[in-house]
C-alpha cells in the first residue's frame, strides 16, 4: 500500500511570485504535489508554470485543456504550463486547485515523466481544466521544485503542499 507523508507546505500570508521547495530528500518513490492557487492577475485566470531544479525549462509536454465551450490540445513550449490559477476579476475568493505528480523522482539513467490535472474555479461559462503529461528532460535527480506565478503574484491563502509517496 502507497503511503503519502507531508514533506512540506507553504500556506502565504503574503503575496509572492513564486513557491519553492528545495532540499528534497531522496528517500521516497514518487513526488505528489497539490495546490490550491489564486493570482493577482487582472483576469479571470492565469496560467502557472513548474520548473526542476532551478533549471532553464528543459521540459516537452501534451495536453488537453477545456473552457466550458471548447476543447483544445498540443504541445506548449518551455516552461510548460500545468495549470491555470483562478484570478482577480474571477469569482470572489475562489481559487483553482491541482496535483502533480511525479514518479521516480530520484532516477538518474533516464528522464523524468510528470502529470497535472488542474482546474481553474471561475462561477460563470468560462472556467478552465488542464490534463498534462509531460517529461523533464534530465536524467538529474529531481530535488527542487518552482511553481512559477508566470509573471502574475499567487495571493494571500494560495496553499502548496508536497508529498512523499513510498511503497511501505
Amino acid at each position: 500500500m502507497a503511503t503519502y507523508t507531508l514533506i512540506s507546505s507553504n500556506v502565504l500570508s503574503s503575496s509572492a511570485a513564486s513557491v519553492t521547495f528545495s532540499s528534497i530528500t531522496a528517500t521516497f518513490t514518487d513526488l505528489v504535489l497539490r495546490c490550491s492557487t489564486r493570482t493577482d492577475a487582472a483576469a479571470t485566470q492565469s496560467a502557472i508554470k513548474i520548473f526542476f531544479n532551478n533549471s532553464s525549462p528543459d521540459t516537452s509536454a501534451t495536453f488537453m485543456e477545456g473552457d466550458g465551450a471548447s476543447v483544445t490540445s498540443g504541445f506548449p513550449s518551455a516552461p510548460v504550463l500545468v495549470f491555470r490559477a483562478s484570478a482577480a476579476t474571477g469569482t470572489s475568493n475562489t481559487f483553482g486547485n491541482a496535483e502533480i505528480y511525479i514518479p521516480s523522482y530520484t532516477n538518474t539513467t533516464a528522464v523524468k515523466p510528470f502529470s497535472s490535472f488542474g482546474v481553474q474555479e471561475n462561477n460563470t461559462t468560462t472556467a478552465y481544466i488542464d490534463v498534462v503529461a509531460g517529461l523533464n528532460n534530465t536524467t538529474s535527480a529531481i530535488s527542487r521544485i518552482d511553481i512559477d506565478g508566470n509573471g502574475n503574484n499567487f495571493v494571500t491563502g494560495s496553499s502548496f503542499y508536497l508529498y512523499g509517496i513510498s511503497n511501505a
